[in-house]
């Protein structure tokens, strides 16, 4: 289902609902999104997914009434949130972002319970986290799938509004040059000059930054997805 691609894959946009899952969930049913069923992770944090044509975006939080789990999502501020890069060899990711001179952490193993089909699974996932994120104001990190099929199930893909994949996501920058190339660096990803601004190119994607002198320090924009009626921002609502 996934494949390795000479150009660095964007995997997953992240909404932080914090410990609001089970509220604000319904919020994107009703815009006629399949969602999967609540999962908790083994640190402790819980999502549910909008699985799309080779991307997702993930509504993550920690249960009502206890403390963040995670503590790099304790601060974490509701919507639109966090950009997750795919890798295929998290230790190989691991040692270039090293090398590059970035704050990585050791490689981690995530898991959580999925029925697939009727049969319960293990999701697992290794994941390659900054200790210090380098670029201020948006959280990344790198995913790597071991049980994709935990994921992308095709009876949760084919949305009744028609939503196939993610198609741009914004970024918002008063240096939106500086900020591009610096998304490019870590990405691991060329940056071309567009009409809008910069674009970092993924493999699936691009990473559009545009000029804003409100956001000294970058900040997520849009997220905008293609229908099969044509393409339009999410309604994230949080």
């Amino acid at each position: 289902m996934l494949h390795p691609s000479d150009e660095t894959e964007f995997d997953h946009a992240v909404i932080m609902v914090r410990d609001r899952l089970d509220e604000l969930a319904p919020h994107f049913e009703e815009q006629g999104f399949l969602v999967s069923d609540k999962s908790v992770h083994n640190l402790g944090s819980c999502n549910r997914l909008i699985p799309l044509q080779g991307t997702y975006v993930e509504l993550l939080g920690w249960p009502p009434g206890a403390p963040p789990a995670r503590k790099e999502i304790a601060d974490s501020p509701f919507g639109l949130e966090a950009l997750v890069f795919r890798s295929f060899d998290a230790d190989a990711t691991y040692a270039r972002l090293r090398d590059e001179g970035f704050a990585v952490n050791p490689v981690q193993a995530l898991t959580r319970p999925a029925v697939v089909d009727g049969r319960e699974m293990q999701a697992s996932f290794r994941t390659v986290r900054f200790a210090e994120q380098p670029l201020p104001g948006i959280r990344m990190y790198f995913c790597q799938h071991l049980t994709p099929e935990c994921v992308w199930m095709p009876t949760l893909m084919a949305h009744p509004n028609g939503a196939l994949r993610i198609h741009q996501i914004e970024v918002r920058a008063a240096e939106e040059q500086a900020v591009a190339w610096r998304l490019g660096i870590i990405a691991d990803a060329r940056v071309e000059e567009v009409d809008t601004g910069w674009d970092v190119v993924l493999g699936n994607l691009r990473l559009n930054v545009v000029h804003d002198d409100t956001a000294l320090i970058p900040r997520l924009g849009r997220l905008v997805l293609e229908y099969k009626d044509g393409v339009r921002e999410l309604n994230v609502g949080v």
